[in-house]
C-alpha cells in the first residue's frame, strides 16, 4: 500500500526498510515472501524522504533501465573484495534477477553489442511499477514523503525518527543509496546515519561513473562530439600499471565521457587520493602499440604521417595527434617523431582536473566496509538487528546494469535474512536481535 506521509502514522513494526529504491524495495518484498512463505505475516513499511518513490529508477539508462548484465560475477564490481561481493551475488543471480521481473510481467531483451538487459517497453516505469507491485503484494507498507533525521537503539531494537515521526522497530534495513544524483533522494544523509549507529566509512567517498574533465583549452575539447573506441590506462607515480578499460569513448567540450571513461572514473579519483602522482592516458587505436605504429608509419613514409592515421581515425583527431607530437604531416619522418607520433596515439597523457561531481555521477564509490556486514545475513557486526543493501556499502560496478544487480543480490539477502530473524524472535518471544540464517526456499516461493 502506497500511502502519503502527510495522512499516515506509524507506530511499532517488525522491519522498517530505510530507503525505497531499487535496493529498498527488493528488500521489502523479500522480508514480505519470506515471512508469507513461513505462513505468518510481519509489519512491514519502507521510508522514502524523496517526494516521488524511486526516482532513481526512472532515470537510469537514460529512461530504459537497464536492470542487469547477461554475465555478472565479482570481477565486475570494485569497492569491497571479490571473495566478499561473490558471497553476496551468488545469492540471487541474473537467473533470479530475470525470473522475478516476468513473473511480475515484465520481459526482457538483451542488447547485441554490450550484453545489457533492458525491458522490451524499453521504459524505466516498467520496472518501478513491477517493483512496487510486488512489494505492495506481500503487505509492505510504501510511505514517503518520510525522511529519516535519526536512528538509536532501544532494548527493544531501534528508535527511528521521521519528518512523518517517531517509528519503533525491532529490525532496519538500511538502504539509503550513496551520493549521486542526490535530487533523487540519494544525497548522502545515509552515511550520518551509518556513523551514528556506530559503522565506519571508507576514504575515499568518491563519484563513480562519471565523466572527467580536462582544462578548458585542452586540444581534446576542440573534438567533441567525436566517439570511437580507445583504452584507458591508469598508473601509479611510479609506472605501474594499475588499471585499464577499453570501450566507446566520447570527447566533450568540458573532457571525455562514454562507457571506458565512466568505469575508469572511480578508479582514478581513488588512486588520485592515495597517490597525486597517479597519471591516465588513452590510446586512440586499442588494438595498436607504439611498435606497431611505428612500423605502419615506416611501411607509409612515402604517404606521411597523417596519411597513415586518418586510414584509422578521423581527420580531425589525426591532425590534432600530428601537432601534438610536433610532426610533419607530409613527407618522410625521422625516427624521433616517429616515435613521437607513435606515443601520441598510444599514449596522449589526459591532464584531468576533476569530474562532473555526484550530481551527474551514476553511481557512489565508497561506503560501508563489507569487514562489517556478516554477508550471510547483510546484518551489521556491530550494531545486530541492522541490515544493509545497495549503494550504501562499498561496492559499485561498472557501466552495464551491474550496480543494479548489486541492488537485487544484496536486496534478497538483506530481507530474507531480517525476515527470518524477525519470525524467530516473534517466535521466541524475544526482542528480535539474535542474528538471522539464510533462507533460500524463499527464492524459489
Amino acid at each position: 500500500m502506497l500511502e502519503t506521509a502527510a495522512t499516515t502514522t506509524v507506530d511499532d513494526v517488525d522491519i522498517l526498510v530505510v530507503g525505497a529504491g531499487a535496493a529498498g524495495l527488493f528488500a521489502a518484498t523479500w522480508a514480505g515472501r519470506t515471512a508469507a512463505a513461513a505462513g505468518q505475516s510481519l509489519s512491514i513499511v519502507a521510508v522514502d524522504g524523496a517526494k516521488k518513490i524511486g526516482a532513481k529508477i526512472l532515470v537510469s539508462g537514460g529512461g530504459r533501465c537497464n536492470i542487469t548484465h547477461h554475465a555478472v560475477s565479482e570481477t565486475d564490481f570494485a569497492g569491497g573484495t571479490p571473495p566478499a561481493i561473490r558471497k553476496v551475488i551468488r545469492r540471487f543471480t541474473v537467473a533470479d534477477t530475470v525470473r522475478f521481473f516476468e513473473e511480475s510481467g515484465v520481459e526482457f531483451y538483451r542488447e547485441a553489442d554490450t550484453g545489457k538487459l533492458f525491458p522490451v517497453t524499453d521504459s524505466s516505469r516498467t520496472i518501478l511499477d513491477a517493483l512496487v507491485r510486488e512489494a505492495v503484494a506481500t503487505g509492505v507498507r510504501l510511505l514517503h514523503p518520510a525522511r529519516v533525521t535519526a536512528i538509536s537503539r532501544t532494548e527493544a531494537g531501534f528508535r527511528v525518527t521521521t519528518s512523518a515521526g517517531e517509528v519503533l522497530a525491532k529490525r532496519v534495513i538500511l538502504c539509503t543509496g550513496g551520493k549521486s544524483l542526490p535530487k533523487s533522494g540519494s544525497d548522502g544523509s545515509g552515511f550520518d546515519l551509518v556513523r551514528s549507529l556506530g559503522h565506519s566509512l571508507t576514504d575515499p567517498i568518491v563519484p563513480a561513473l562519471v565523466p572527467l574533465v580536462l582544462p578548458a583549452e585542452h586540444w581534446i575539447t576542440s573534438l567533441s562530439g567525436l566517439a570511437l573506441p580507445a583504452t584507458l590506462a591508469l598508473r601509479s607515480g611510479s609506472g605501474k600499471r594499475l588499471h585499464a578499460t577499453t570501450g566507446s569513448t566520447l570527447c566533450t567540450h568540458r573532457g571525455l565521457s562514454g562507457p571506458a571513461v565512466l568505469d575508469i572514473s572511480r578508479h582514478w579519483l581513488v588512486a588520485r587520493h592515495a597517490d597525486p602522482a597517479a597519471t591516465l592516458s588513452i590510446n586512440w587505436l586499442p588494438e595498436e602499440s607504439a611498435e606497431s605504429i611505428d612500423r605502419l608509419l615506416i611501411d607509409g613514409q612515402r604517404r606521411g604521417a597523417l596519411a597513415v592515421l586518418r586510414q584509422r581515425l578521423t581527420e580531425r583527431l589525426a591532425r590534432c595527434l600530428c601537432e601534438q607530437a610536433g610532426a610533419a604531416t607530409t613527407g618522410d619522418l625521422t625516427r624521433d617523431a616517429r616515435r613521437a607520433v607513435a606515443a601520441a596515439v598510444v599514449a596522449t597523457p589526459l591532464p584531468i582536473i576533476g569530474d562532473r561531481g555526484f550530481t551527474v555521477a551514476e553511481a557512489t564509490a565508497g561506503g560501508v566496509p563489507l569487514t562489517e556486514i556478516r554477508l550471510e545475513t547483510m546484518e551489521s557486526r556491530i550494531s545486530p538487528g541492522l541490515h544493509f543493501a545497495g549503494e550504501v556499502l562499498d561496492v559499485d560496478g561498472r557501466i552495464g546494469g551491474f550496480n543494479f544487480q548489486w541492488a537485487w543480490a544484496s536486496g534478497y539477502v538483506a530481507g530474507e535474512s531480517a525476515a527470518a530473524a524477525a519470525l524467530r524472535s516473534t517466535a521466541a518471544g524475544t526482542a528480535g536481535t539474535d542474528s538471522a540464517a539464510p533462507v533460500d526456499e524463499a527464492k524459489t516461493s
